[in-house]
C-alpha cells in the first residue's frame, strides 16, 4: 500500500482525480492536501476513506508535515503561481529531502518544446533533482469554458482572447483525471514517461463558438485581440499579472505553431474514446445560459 498525496485537491482537476481514485477501490491511502480541511471534508463527504493534511503552495511551512510518510505525489501548478523558483523549487527540494521519488506532474501539451512556460521549468526541476516522474501533458481543457473564460461568456456573451485562428485540441478534465488515477496507482508501470493527452479533434475558438451557438439559445461571439490589448483588458478586470501572462502565452503561442498533435493515449489506457466537445457542451449547458 502506498500513500498518495493529491495537491490542488479541491480544484477542478484534483476533485476528479480523487473521485476516480475512489472508484478504482485501490488499497492505496489517498490524502488530500488542502488549505481548509473542514471545507474539503464537506466537499468529499461521500469518500469516507479520504484523509486530509494542511498544504499550501504559498506557505512552505506546510510542506514538512504534509509530506510525512508520502510515497507518491500528484503535483499541479495553480494557475496564479507562475514563479517556479519561488513556489516550486522549495517543494521539489523538500520532496528530495523526504525521500519521495514518485511524482505525477500535470504539465501541458508542448511543455517540452516551450521553455518560456512554467510547466517546462517544473519538468526540468523534477529531472534536475533526479526524481522518478510521470509527466501528463494534456491539451486545452474543455473546462476553461466553464471556469477561466466563463465571466466573459456570462457577462459579455463573448470569448475574448489573443488566439486568432489558431487551432486547439480540446480535452475533458474528467478524461485527464482518469488517466492520472491509473498512473498514480500503477506508477512503476509508467515511470519516467511523458504522455500527451488529447481529444479527437482540433478546433479554433471561432469554430468552438459556432458549435456552442448550435447548442445554446443565447448567442456568443468570439473576439480575437492583440496580446497587448488582452493584457490591458484583463489588468483592468483585476486579474493577477502572472496569470494574465500565462493566459497570453497559452493562447497566443499556438498562432505561431502547427496544430496540436493528436494521440490516442486515453483510448490506449482506458479502451474508450475521449469526450467530444459537443458532448461536453451538452453536459455543461447550464453554465452557458
Amino acid at each position: 500500500m502506498s500513500n498518495i498525496l493529491i495537491t490542488g485537491a479541491t480544484g477542478n482537476i484534483g476533485i476528479e482525480v480523487i473521485r476516480y481514485l475512489s472508484e478504482r477501490n485501490t488499497s492505496d491511502q489517498v490524502i488530500a492536501g488542502v488549505r481548509n480541511i473542514n471545507k474539503a471534508k464537506e466537499l468529499f463527504k461521500e469518500i469516507p476513506t479520504l484523509q486530509y493534511v494542511p498544504f499550501d503552495f504559498e506557505n512552505p511551512h506546510t510542506f514538512e508535515s504534509a509530506l510525512e510518510g508520502i510515497d507518491t505525489i500528484f503535483l499541479l501548478r495553480p494557475p496564479h503561481l507562475a514563479d517556479v523558483e519561488k513556489y516550486f523549487r522549495p517543494l521539489i527540494i523538500k520532496l528530495k529531502e523526504k525521500g519521495i521519488r514518485q511524482v505525477v506532474f500535470l504539465s501541458v501539451q508542448g511543455a517540452d518544446k516551450s521553455k518560456v512556460i512554467p510547466h517546462n521549468k517544473i519538468e526540468r526541476l523534477i529531472k534536475e533533482y533526479k526524481l522518478d516522474y510521470v509527466f501528463l501533458r494534456p491539451a486545452y481543457f474543455m473546462q476553461n469554458l466553464t471556469t477561466t473564460l466563463l465571466p466573459d461568456i456570462v457577462s459579455k456573451r463573448q470569448i475574448i482572447l489573443p488566439a486568432g485562428k489558431a487551432k486547439f485540441n480540446w480535452i475533458d478534465i474528467k478524461n485527464i483525471a482518469e488517466i492520472a488515477a491509473i498512473v498514480l496507482t500503477d506508477f512503476t508501470g509508467y515511470t519516467n514517461q511523458a504522455f500527451d493527452i488529447t481529444g479527437n479533434g482540433n478546433l479554433s475558438f471561432g469554430h468552438v463558438v459556432k458549435l456552442m451557438n448550435e447548442r445554446i439559445d443565447n448567442t456568443l461571439t468570439y473576439k480575437s485581440v492583440s496580446p497587448l490589448k488582452f493584457y490591458r483588458i484583463k489588468k483592468k478586470e483585476g486579474l493577477p499579472k502572472a496569470m494574465i501572462v500565462v493566459m497570453t502565452l497559452l493562447h497566443f503561442l499556438p498562432r505561431l505553431q502547427k496544430p496540436p498533435r493528436i494521440v490516442a493515449t486515453y483510448k490506449k489506457l482506458t479502451g474508450r474514446e475521449p469526450t467530444t466537445l459537443a458532448a461536453f457542451i451538452d453536459r455543461e449547458r447550464k453554465y452557458f445560459l
